[in-house]
């Protein structure tokens, strides 16, 4: 197959057995012409096309950056005041099934939720700092607490909760469908 032009692009390129390869660093030159079907019109190009459309993760390329923590915070729909998010990438479609995300969850001291949670996502939960209480009943009472350092993983349909934070805390959650 001839190299691409510019012009074209490579929106209409058969492509259905590609693999894509997340190469760190610089991409040899050859690289597309010994490991593609087709031939990109520069490493830019193919690049860019690689990150652009055919990645399987809805996320922008961030490198490090002060987040800041006075601004973007809500209550997810479904919880109680007094637990915020802030979602630093991505974004979940539930209703289609599909997307990650990467967000910051944090607990007013005091506050619980009264019901165990499920949802058909992957969740995966770091607990960066205060207190995190799992299993109290629908008074805030009773559970299991846990301090920073602690990470629960759970599949798609997993019941957790309910949650308390006696002192507040910030956790650090990933979301995704299955199969990213």
């Amino acid at each position: 197959m001839p190299p691409v032009s510019p012009e074209k692009g490579f929106e209409n390129q058969p492509s259905p057995n590609v693999h894509w390869i997340l190469v760190p660093g610089n991409i040899p030159a050859d690289f597309a012409t010994r490991f593609c079907s087709f031939q990109p019109a520069s490493i830019e190009a193919f690049k860019s096309h690689r990150d652009q459309q055919l990645m399987g993760v809805n996320k922008e390329h961030k490198e490090f950056h002060a987040v800041d923590m006075s601004t973007g915070w809500e209550t997810p729909a479904g919880y109680p005041a007094g637990i915020q998010q802030k979602i630093l990438s991505g974004g979940l479609d539930e209703n289609s099934k599909r997307g990650s995300r990467s967000r910051l969850l944090r607990f007013a001291p005091g506050v619980y939720t009264t019901k165990p949670f499920v949802h058909d996502y992957w969740e995966e939960v770091y607990l960066i700092s205060g207190d995190l209480t799992v299993g109290n009943d629908d008074k805030g009472e009773g559970g299991t607490e846990f301090a920073p350092n602690t990470y629960a993983s759970r599949p798609p349909g997993a019941y957790h909760g309910p949650f308390k934070s006696k002192s507040g805390c910030m956790l650090f959650e990933i979301h995704y469908f299955d199969p990213v």
